[in-house]
């Protein structure tokens, strides 16, 4: 008998349509049922936690997870009530169909709970499907539709070849829900492997290809997130928590702790409470969107301080010409620094009091948002934020569309000796909220020069060739005001120049990755199109 019949079905849907994308924020306790479509459905989760049941089954949900069902499937769920579901839940919602398909056989090959890593990738691909799922050029649209099919192949690539291996992941996820359920318990990878049937080393493969990590890291994050919140919540001794958690050894507990937070147990829990003194040179911003008042603010000979954020009754603390000595007056019980303050040599302030340097990239601004209330004890105020902002982006992004429609845009940094083009979409202090979250279309010389790169320096031929509608400019404060670019026949010669659709921003609002800094410009942008 042939078994031809138990092979995926790839030949009879040539092609998928995207039907409807859809970005989501619920917020923690909201429980909602999905409508039953008539297409296929795909829920992929950025951020939070919740619960999805789907035909009497339970599943969990959380940042990676991503859900394939077929037309008619009923879903519904909750959003927290699970391990952190404090944060509420966002996903991403697809639904789409088949074309050219045979009668009764357009059923989507991989269905059910799927991998989709590198998640990085996914997410990139997402946010450029939600972006551009408006437009109406013939061939952004064709491009759109190819988008998808990658996307579409992405997923089916990892998923099929895991197929033919079904019983193993299978095994391989239920080990992951057996961690997470009996952290407490003493579990070794060889304890593990054994309880799913798969050798050693098989499965420690199959686990770092499933969650990114290596068994034992995974199970440490897990009782690490445990104890976090039991020093959030409760007075217990440290030794009663390390316990709880699964660590016979208070001082183990405590190092591997302090390796994964970046602050001993003790440190942490004090940064639960309010109040706390903290000074955060240049990232503010992320303070201030937490409500929280630093004890000093950065300030800079030539650039000042970030006036955009009304901390006039907040000290300064001049990252050229201050010390330690200037900041020891003021106690600081915790400071927050950013790579990017290397520069100034402030790596002594860490004698004064408990330092992190946070290590991510500024255009993940959000899961550096993350990191700083959950080592201060704001983790409840992060999604509210996110979701004000988003909404506002959203809201700004459709008003943009019916008044600024086709015309290009380009952002200029100015400085006496140089100009800079700031990049597209995905890189960059304002790419990603001029291009991404507003919609607008950047000038073909960003593309072409800067893709893939922060910025990147004019020469006077290459800035001869910006004709862009529209020029958003900030002028460095270290060059003064005397550009001689501005009164050269060059500059006068732009379109953008000719036509007054040359707007100066602010420097050190634009040249910031803070969400206020971010809401800053999207007001900025509304003021001078709309």
């Amino acid at each position: 008998m042939s078994d031809e019949g138990n092979k995926p079905q790839l030949c009879h849907t040539i092609f998928y349509r995207l039907a409807a994308i859809q970005y989501r924020n619920v917020k923690n306790g909201q429980e909602q049922v999905l409508p039953t479509a008539d297409e296929h459905i795909i829920m992929i989760v950025t951020g939070g936690t919740g619960t999805l049941y789907v035909n009497s089954e339970q599943h969990a949900l959380g940042h990676g997870a991503c859900f394939i069902f077929g037309p008619g499937t009923r879903m519904e769920f909750a959003a927290g009530g699970f391990e952190g579901g404090e944060e509420g839940l966002s996903f991403y919602y697809i639904a789409f169909d088949g074309i050219g398909a045979e009668p009764g056989k357009a059923s989507f090959p991989c269905l059910g709970e799927v991998s989709c890593k590198p998640f990085s990738y996914c997410i990139s691909e997402l946010q450029a499907l939600h972006d551009k799922r408006e437009v109406e050029d013939e061939l952004e649209a064709f491009r759109h539709a190819i988008r998808f099919q990658q996307l579409l192949l992405f997923i089916m690539q990892q998923n099929l070849s895991l197929r033919s291996e079904s019983g193993e992941r299978r095994a391989m996820e239920q080990s992951i829900a057996h961690i997470r359920q009996n952290f407490r318990e003493e579990l070794t990878v060889d304890r593990l492997a054994d309880h799913a049937g798969i050798v050693r080393w098989r499965y420690s493969r199959l686990f770092k290809e499933l969650t990114g990590e290596i068994p034992l890291h995974y199970l440490n994050g897990v009782r690490v997130e445990q104890a976090k919140k039991m020093l959030a919540s409760t007075d217990e001794r440290l030794f009663s928590i390390a316990q709880s958690v699964g660590y016979s050894n208070e001082y183990y507990f405590s190092r591997r702790f302090k390796q994964s937070v970046g602050l001993t147990p003790g440190q942490y829990r004090r940064h639960q409470r309010e109040n706390i003194r903290v000074f955060a040179p240049f990232i503010e911003d992320y303070l201030l969107a937490l409500g929280i008042r630093p004890i000093m603010q950065f300030s800079h000979d030539h650039w000042g301080r970030q006036e955009y954020l009304g901390l006039d009754d907040v000290p300064e603390f001049n990252v050229v010409t201050d010390n330690e000595a200037t900041l020891s007056g003021f106690a600081p019980e915790f400071i927050l620094m950013d790579t990017g303050i290397e520069r100034w040599g402030m790596d002594k302030l860490a004698s004064l009091a408990p330092s992190i340097q946070l290590s991510y990239k500024g255009e993940e601004w959000r899961t550096t948002l993350h990191s700083i209330a959950d080592l201060l004890g704001k983790a409840e105020e992060v999604s509210p934020v996110i979701a004000d902002y988003e909404n506002k982006a959203a809201a700004a992004k459709a008003k943009l569309l019916r008044v600024v429609k086709r015309q290009t845009v380009a952002c200029l940094r100015l400085s006496a000796d140089r100009v800079q083009l700031y990049g597209g979409p995905d890189h960059g202090y304002t790419g990603p909220v001029l291009y991404r979250d507003l919609g607008l279309s950047p000038h073909a010389l960003v593309e072409k020069l800067a893709k893939g790169l922060r910025f990147v320096e004019l020469t006077m031929e290459e800035l001869a060739l910006l004709d862009a509608d529209h020029l958003f400019i900030t002028i460095d404060p270290t060059a003064g005001r005397q550009i001689e670019l501005l009164h050269s026949p060059l500059w006068r010669s732009l379109p953008a120049v000719r036509s007054g659709s040359v707007h100066e921003v602010d420097f050190l609002s634009w040249m910031n990755y803070g969400v206020l800094s971010h809401h800053r410009k999207i007001d900025d942008v509304l003021r001078v199109l709309c």
